[in-house]
């Protein structure tokens, strides 16, 4: 149950629509369920405002559609799995609601938010190829109730692609800066940026880039301040913090 369900469900019980009991249950219920193979953790949103991520990677495509389906029987209205592969999204094709975005791996069952304010967050990639990365930081953000604008194909090769979206980025209430190589955008953006820039160091580069550990040390060693940096090739982890940052 997330902290609005909570505060509906007591709303309810004070009015009278909702028994004392009848609620009791519905918390009993809340904090987490054993399904064997996995614990679902039913209280996330209660505890972090946010309700539990499916991590897709490594699971069977059942074990994602058995998890799937008991968060939506217990009322989590959105449902994000990462990391999730063809063969699992076929596997939830007949879920109400779902859809399946192949480049980012990312599957949603269930309604995707309106954003809940007007700031935004600006996402901004080196190339193409950091591309599947930073869908995956974008669509967990819309997943998550805020407004994106994608700058792709913005890197340091050609900065003026950059420098003509000078105003988005200073209007940005947090910006993912997202590269492989060298891993140079996110000082820059940093230098341009009044506001948090997360980092996300890619594994796009030659064989000296070492699968984005280059990058990873260039973000780290910034010299632009208000710069934190995100592990490699982690476009969720940089999509959930700048939502969090979006919504303080």
């Amino acid at each position: 149950m997330e902290k609005k369900d909570i505060k509906e469900l007591l709303s309810a019980v004070a009015s009278g629509a909702v028994s004392v009991d009848d609620a009791l249950l519905k918390l009993k219920t809340a904090p987490f369920e054993d399904m064997g193979f996995a614990k679902l953790d039913h209280h996330r949103g209660l505890r972090q405002g946010v309700a539990e991520v499916i991590y897709g990677a490594g699971k069977t495509p059942e074990q994602i559609l058995e998890i799937t389906k008991k968060l939506l029987d217990s009322g989590q209205k959105t449902v994000l799995i990462t990391r999730m592969s063809r063969e699992a999204a076929d596997m939830l094709a007949g879920i109400d609601m779902f859809r399946y975005y192949e480049q980012a791996h990312i599957g949603i069952a269930g309604e995707l938010p309106e954003p809940d304010n007007d700031n935004k967050i600006v996402i901004a990639t080196g190339g193409t190829s950091d591309i599947p990365v930073a869908e995956e930081a974008a669509l967990t953000a819309e997943a998550l109730g805020n407004n994106v604008i994608r700058l792709y194909d913005v890197g340091v090769a050609g900065i003026h692609r950059l420098l003509a979206h000078s105003e988005d980025i200073m209007r940005a209430r947090v910006i993912i800066a997202i590269a492989g190589m060298e891993g140079a955008l996110a000082s820059v953006i940093g230098g341009m940026a009044d506001c948090p820039v997360i980092a996300v160091p890619t594994s796009v580069g030659y064989g000296a880039s070492f699968n984005g550990l280059s990058a990873l040390l260039s973000m780290l060693n910034s010299c632009a301040s208000g710069v934190s940096v995100v592990n490699i090739d982690n476009g969720f982890g940089a999509g959930y913090l700048a939502s969090m940052i979006n919504h303080i």
